[in-house]
């Protein structure tokens, strides 16, 4: 990815949900675009399509509509086991409940997630963890660590593959304000190394952080 290459290019999204006879537009002719470094936040209120965006621009779901690049590539409409691969090296999650299996250590969480993005970047564990803050936690179960370390052992994993966007969906809802600040200053600190983080979330210290404001409301962006 050069320079000048959006981390993410979305164009005229829709997604449409039906149960039945009735019909649900999830997502109306949505585009954004963000830059390595950048970091937008993704606001409005539930139901207003911000999950479904993310989802949309993860390969995790497909939309009906429009296109997403992550990193120059087109990572809508194609089979589902390309979108995995490409959503492997380039794209990070993070979950309001973290992204972490029980059964696995924080390190073996870490060491699991690269080997799904072969081929693509990594990042060291050990500096990564350090940089977490868990230096000392590593062989440390989820159930085993405070709230503020699962959340930012769920990071870490976002970030295991140094991937060109992190998406976030409500990643500091259940957190108390140290934790979430901490949260978001290690959110910041990713952008300065390059990588795009977008952010869905109804929290004002998330918009207070962001370069960039999406407000979605009923599938649309609204000015």
């Amino acid at each position: 990815m050069t320079s000048t290459e959006p981390a993410v290019r979305a164009r005229s999204l829709y997604r449409f949900y039906r149960a039945g006879e009735e019909e649900t537009l999830a997502l109306q002719g949505v585009s954004l675009t963000v830059r390595p470094g950048e970091l937008v936040a993704v606001t409005g209120p539930s139901g207003s399509g911000k999950s479904t965006l993310l989802a949309c621009i993860a390969g995790m779901d497909d939309p009906d509509g429009g296109s997403v690049h992550i990193a120059g590539q087109r990572i809508s409409h194609r089979p589902e086991r390309a979108r995995t691969r490409l959503r492997a090296g380039l794209v990070g999650i993070l979950f309001q409940q973290a992204n972490l299996l029980e059964h696995l250590t924080l390190a073996q969480n870490l060491a699991l997630v690269q080997g799904f993005a072969r081929g693509h970047k990594r990042a060291d564990r050990r500096e990564l963890i350090a940089a977490m803050g868990l230096e000392h936690r590593g062989h440390a179960r989820p159930s085993e660590l405070s709230g503020g370390e699962v959340a930012r052992a769920g990071l870490a994993v976002a970030l295991a593959n140094k991937p060109a966007v992190l998406l976030a969906d409500e990643p500091t809802g259940e957190l108390d304000s140290n934790t979430e600040a901490r949260v978001l200053e290690l959110l910041t600190a990713a952008t300065k190394d390059g990588t795009a983080v977008l952010i869905a979330s109804h929290s004002p210290a998330v918009a207070a952080i962001a370069h960039n404001i999406i407000r979605l409301d009923d599938g649309k962006v609204r000015s």
